[in-house]
């Protein structure tokens, strides 16, 4: 049985001040929720204070990207080694905004997933169509190729720990939420092409999210869809109170599903 996840991605928000004024607001509130793992990806800035404020509860925290190189001339970047080094458990690779404005390619995104693995860091691989690629029914080709990129060289004895997250473009902070039929059929894509990939065994076991714009309102709807192992959320991550909500929807859904 694959254990759900549930993932705020901050994005460009919350200084650590603010962060741990969520923190304060938002762990007492899912303290006693064990049926799925929560997972909250702060700013660098702020990352340090988060995983010092979530040690010992249900909650962890990851970094939003990383550079593959352990060290080297690469002024704005964080390693692995760093990561590891503050007890950094999770990070989030591929996003589409970092595709986008960071210029990160497929290759980058394979070069991070290995550097992740080594460095005992659970991945969460995202990826997603644009809507011109969509409405050309290409989704199944953009899809298949991210996902043989970022595969590439991982050996399916050391693929345990990585989660794919859909975010198709058109839907993150648009308000366009893909609908249940429409995300499962791509995390179906998703999962045949990993079992072409990493075999049969390993994607099973993969944990595939959807992302793009999910709310406490159409949680519910997604997560009682087999293939739906979980969300990454943007904005409704962001207000303590809506997010647990979030979360609280989401268990009673996934209890539903199983």
């Amino acid at each position: 049985m694959r254990k759900p996840l549930i993932a705020g991605n901050w994005k460009m928000y919350k200084t650590p001040k603010e962060s741990l004024a969520f923190l304060n607001e938002f762990l007492p509130l899912v303290r006693d929720h064990a049926a799925h793992d929560i997972t909250l990806f702060p700013t660098m800035s702020s990352l340090g204070y988060v995983i010092e404020a979530v040690k010992g509860t249900n909650v962890s925290a990851g970094a939003q990207t990383m550079h593959w190189l352990n060290e080297g001339p690469y002024t704005g970047q964080t390693s692995p080694t760093m990561l590891a080094s503050i007890s950094c458990t999770h990070v989030m690779l591929g996003h589409s905004e970092r595709r986008i404005y960071a210029n990160e390619t497929d290759d980058m995104v394979n070069w991070k997933l290995k550097a992740a693995l080594a460095h005992n860091l659970i991945p969460i691989v995202c990826v997603g169509e644009s809507q011109e690629k969509r409405q050309s029914g290409l989704t199944e080709a953009v899809l298949n190729w991210q996902i043989a990129c970022a595969l590439n060289g991982i050996r399916p004895e050391h693929a345990g720990p990585i989660v794919i997250a859909y975010e198709p473009i058109w839907a993150i902070g648009t308000g366009s939420v893909a609908t249940p039929d429409q995300v499962s059929e791509a995390h179906a894509i998703i999962r045949r092409e990993v079992a072409v990939r990493l075999g049969k065994h390993s994607a099973e076991r993969m944990r595939i999210l959807y992302g793009g714009s999910v709310k406490p309102e159409n949680i519910a709807k997604l997560m009682v869809e087999p293939e739906i192992d979980g969300v990454l959320v943007g904005g409704a991550s962001l207000d303590p109170h809506s997010f647990a909500q979030l979360i609280h929807n989401s268990v009673r859904s996934s209890d539903q599903k199983q």
